[in-house]
């Protein structure tokens, strides 16, 4: 059984300390709203419901500090996901996502290469909702849409990609950048087809997923993102799809390809840490109306009690001992920083 866990706020820091240790996951405390229904209908495996770590309800409301605003003046994430409610069980890794990504604390690599993309806009099937976010599914199964080069050794194969994002505009992302977070995040998730045979497989191993991580912020009009947007409505409910026609999700990408890159974990479930983290140092821009269109989807299905889909992010994980490199080097401490947010 996994001991209670002792909260500290400390001004605009937050203090967590776990006391004891994490038991057999098998035999975790369930709350009745995290009941074998909500696991059955977010598809997750009975793996995943294992390895799901402890997290107190208390987590719902230590919403992570960033300098748009003081953290007591904002509103607190008692509307996310069941997922985040009562008691769940604790992966006991050191390499969990996301993480707050510091400027002076990254180290310059000049080894690493240049990311190489090439994805097939035929290749894109549909999207639906899956009760935490919606995700743009793509057909994976041959070689045909992927990325290679940047941190990785072999060809990572595009699956699926989606976005987190917050109930307001003052955060939403997972990862955050020296405590800043941004409205939103998109994943574009790949697996690598080299050293295993499917996505499943893909995400239990070693090296076995790799996923670009881009920050929206407000500004203009994005083109190709309205192409979603205006999907958006016929997937309102959870389990909704819908089918797209071909879709290049390279439009998602910053002009800028500079990256932060650090070994990780999936954010959802099953949490595993078979991740490369490939995080674009420039955000992309989007109009106000257009991240609105997200919270228009739901939670929940047809006929239940409906739910605003908003802050659907993992709070920010220890770094542990990671390295967190750049395929950039900084003029100044501070200077890039300043200009890009």
């Amino acid at each position: 059984m996994v001991s209670p866990i002792k909260v500290r706020a400390d001004s605009q820091k937050i203090t967590l300390f776990l006391l004891g240790s994490v038991g057999n996951t098998s035999k975790m405390l369930r709350t009745p709203g995290l009941g074998k229904s909500l696991w059955k209908s977010t598809g997750f495996s009975t793996s995943s419901k294992q390895t799901w770590g402890t997290l107190h309800s208390h987590l719902l409301r230590l919403e992570r500090w960033c300098s748009q605003g003081p953290c007591a003046q904002r509103p607190r994430n008692d509307a996310s996901h069941p997922l985040w409610k009562g008691l769940a069980s604790v992966p006991g890794g050191t390499r969990q996502s996301p993480i707050n990504i510091r400027w002076r604390d990254s180290v310059y690599d000049p080894r690493l290469k240049p990311l190489q993309v090439s994805y097939a806009a035929t290749s894109c099937l549909h999207v639906w909702n899956t009760g935490y976010f919606f995700q743009v599914e793509f057909d994976d199964s041959t070689e045909g849409s992927g990325i290679s080069g940047g941190p990785l050794e072999n060809h990572y194969r595009l699956k699926q990609f989606h976005f987190h994002w917050g109930a307001a505009n003052a955060w939403g992302s997972e990862h955050t950048v020296d405590d800043r977070a941004y409205p939103a995040e998109l994943h574009l998730v790949h697996w690598n087809s080299v050293k295993y045979q499917n996505y499943k497989e893909a995400i239990m191993g070693e090296n076995g997923v790799a996923v670009i991580g881009v920050f929206l912020q407000l500004g203009a009009h994005h083109e190709g993102l309205q192409k979603l947007v205006e999907v958006l409505p016929e997937i309102k409910h959870k389990g909704a799809r819908a089918t797209m026609g071909p879709f290049q999700p390279s439009c998602l990408l910053p002009t800028c390809r500079d990256y932060w890159t650090y070994p990780g974990s999936l954010t959802t479930p099953p949490l595993t840490e078979s991740v490369t983290w490939i995080i674009q140092k420039q955000p992309i821009e989007v109009a106000p109306n257009q991240l609105a269109a997200f919270r228009t989807l739901l939670f929940s299905a047809l006929g239940e009690e409906e739910q605003m889909m908003v802050n659907n992010n993992r709070p920010v994980q220890p770094l542990m001992n990671r390295e967190i490199r750049s395929s950039f080097q900084a003029v100044e401490e501070g200077s890039e920083v300043g200009s890009n947010l």
